[in-house]
């Protein structure tokens, strides 16, 4: 899929949808996600979206590395 930002195209593909993590009173969900942006290797990609995926928020997204680490400090976390 490919959506426009000020004159320049992004392409990407959710590669593995993971889960969802909360759902906005519009209907829009907070998701984990593999995500492949303009053709590169897929990463971990935390952002809300649309039902048909189509329209996104600004997210954060983590290589694999990265979501290692982020794993370990969340794991010591006493919530």
């Amino acid at each position: 899929m490919a959506v426009k930002e000020k004159d320049k195209e992004i392409t990407f593909e959710v590669v593995e949808h993971i889960g969802v993590i909360a759902v906005n009173t519009t209907g829009w969900k907070k998701e984990l996600n593999y995500v492949s942006w303009n053709g590169n290797a897929p990463k971990y990609d935390i952002r809300d979206w649309d039902e048909e995926h189509a329209h996104m928020s600004k997210g954060v997204t983590f290589t694999k590395e990265e979501t290692k680490t982020l794993y370990e400090l969340l794991g010591g976390l006493e919530l």
